[in-house]
């Protein structure tokens, strides 16, 4: 499959919200029993600030997380549990799974250490999202990565 090709199976951006509300969902349904058995949750409802040290470890735990969950799909078919279940996919400009590195490393990880910078990262992250009103459907992470969103 060739860019030309790639750009005629573009996912929908409402697809792709569907997608992130389920991949959304997923990780709530992961994060809140092991905030609450942390002692985080009860925090965090409570409007009490987290430590420093919850702070990473939340950072760094839910990027295993991720992974546990979604490493799988991503590395073999290019898709996230929510992907999956709205029958698109992620791929490079030839049509293939791109590699392990650009999907997590650029297209997941770098846009999420990006929003945790104060006042900046939620409107970048918001500027992210924008792009997917473009005629190519592809949000900031896409280009950075060199990824498109296709349907199945």
């Amino acid at each position: 499959m060739n860019a030309a090709i790639v750009t005629t199976h573009l996912a929908s951006p409402w697809k792709r919200l569907g997608a992130a509300l389920i991949d959304g969902l997923v990780a709530v349904l992961m994060v809140v029993p092991i905030m609450s058995l942390t002692g985080m949750l009860p925090q965090v409802l409570n409007d009490q600030p987290l430590t420093l040290n919850q702070q990473i470890a939340l950072f760094v735990g839910g990027w295993i997380l991720f992974l546990i969950w979604n490493g799988y799909l991503l590395y073999h078919k290019g898709q996230t549990i929510g992907k999956a279940v709205t029958k698109i996919r992620i791929v490079d400009q030839n049509g293939d799974v791109p590699s392990f590195g650009k999907l997590f490393g650029l297209r997941y990880f770098l846009p999420g250490l990006i929003a945790q910078i104060p006042l900046v990262g939620g409107g970048l992250s918001i500027v992210d999202v924008l792009f997917i009103f473009g005629q190519e459907h592809r949000c900031l992470h896409d280009h950075l990565a060199g990824t498109w969103v296709i349907n199945e």
